[in-house]
Parts: structure tokens; sequence; C-alpha cells
């Protein structure tokens, strides 16, 4: 049985997180894993119910709450505005030059069924009860880095990699693709989530299956004992850097 409490912890202090991961459940009508202690949170963007929980609340979105069209769709609470799906929404935002780049960037999002769930819970990973769907984590990419190679041990050394469609950030590329395809994904972020919360410039994410917090964790460990600190020593650069002065 995972101890989640310590699970955050130490996935928070080996990689150097500045706020905890957080739990993500995907909620059908019949599921009871959010407790009570979830805030229902209305008139929010789910991207927006990650940094509440990230900062330490337990959220609860339904379908009327959310109110991002895309991460809506997304999450098959309701259909994608014709206004986003012809690609048109995204030239007026000024992201794309050419409608059909829009169109094709909402063509190729990873989706829910419609229907398949009510409702989303967030809550910060030391707080959850049992494995949550994904686990999503916003930091420095130095820090997600060292995740990412956890789980690269994880899975026996196959390569890792990224989708994104530098938008849905946080809804597709660290919460539906880690769900559907039951692997990690890391992105850049997207011009969503970095307008309507307080991630930094300098902070992306990355999402992982829930089922794999176990392994991952395990693999940080040995991560934790010689490879980060000696990169983070940067003894070769110092090194070069002794050199350059002496000649």
């Amino acid at each position: 049985m995972i101890e989640f409490k310590e699970a955050s912890m130490l996935m928070t202090r080996v990689v150097g997180l500045e706020t905890e991961p957080v739990g993500v459940f995907l909620l059908d009508s019949r599921d009871d894993r959010a407790e009570s202690t979830f805030t229902r949170a209305s008139g929010r963007r789910y991207c927006q119910a990650l940094m509440r929980a990230r900062q330490g609340e337990s959220i609860l979105l339904t379908a009327e709450d959310l109110t991002c069209p895309a991460a809506a769709a997304a999450f098959g609470f309701r259909p994608l505005p014709e206004g986003l799906a012809n690609g048109k929404g995204l030239v007026g935002f000024g992201i794309v030059s050419e409608s059909a780049t829009g169109r094709n960037m909402f063509a190729g999002m990873s989706r829910l069924k419609p229907g398949s769930i009510s409702a989303i819970a967030a809550a910060p990973l030391s707080s959850v009860k049992s494995i949550p769907d994904v686990i999503i984590v916003e930091g420095r990419p130095e820090a997600l880095m060292w995740l990412a190679l956890a789980d690269l041990n994880v899975g026996g050394g196959v390569r890792r990699h990224g989708d994104t469609a530098i938008l849905q950030a946080t809804c597709v590329d660290a919460t539906i693709i880690p769900f559907l395809e039951q692997r990690l994904n890391f992105s850049l972020g997207c011009y969503g989530c970095r307008e309507a919360t307080d991630l930094g410039a300098d902070e992306t994410v990355l999402g992982f299956p829930g089922a794999n917090l176990e392994a991952i964790l395990k693999a940080l460990i040995l991560l934790r004992d010689k490879a980060i600190p000696r990169s983070r020593a940067k003894g070769p650069f110092a090194a070069l850097r002794e050199y350059d002065d002496r000649i």
C-alpha cells in the first residue's frame, strides 16, 4: 500500500519541486473516489483547478463547472464550439495564421468519449486516499527531466516522446494522453495555461499514470543516490571553467 504523503514528499525533495504533484481522478457517475473533502469549484478552467491543487486545495469540477470549451470537449463534456473546431478561433487569438492549421490542431486532439466521465477531482498527492488515474507535475524542466528518466528506467530504456500541439497542455497533454495511452507524456506548456494560471516562464508540465507511481518512486531513489547530485554538481563544467581561466 502506497503512503501518498511519503510518496509526494519523496518526489518533491528528490527532484526539487516547489509545489506538490497533483493526483487527478476522472470520475463517472458511479465513482466514489472523490470524497466529501473535495470542494466543488465553479467557473474554473481545468488548468486553474490544477493550480489550486498544487497549492494545497482539493478541487472537484463537474461538466457544468468547467469553463474552458476546449478542455470541456477533450473531457467529453460537450462538443467543441464551431469557432474553435474550424480553426478560426485560433487565428483570432493570434496563435496561428491559417484556420486550417488551427483546425488540424483540434482534429488531432486526444479526447475522452462523450459522457464517459461526469467530473474531475484534483488534489495534492499527499492528501489522496487511493491511486489517482493520472499524476501531474508542474515545475522546472530540469526537475521534470528526472521524472522522465525515472520513467525511462521503468520502461527498460525505451525512448520517451512528448505529444503536443502547444495547445491544451494540462488537459490533453498531461492528463488525457497519459490516461488513454497509459504512459508518461510531457509538454512545453501552452498559450492557455500560461495565460490563465501562475505557471512560470521557467516551468512546464508532465503527467503519468497513477498506476506507475510506485515504480517511478523506486527509480527516483536510484537517481537520488548518484546521478542527480553528480549532475547538479557540474564537475566537468567547473573543470572547464578552471581550464579556461588558466589559458
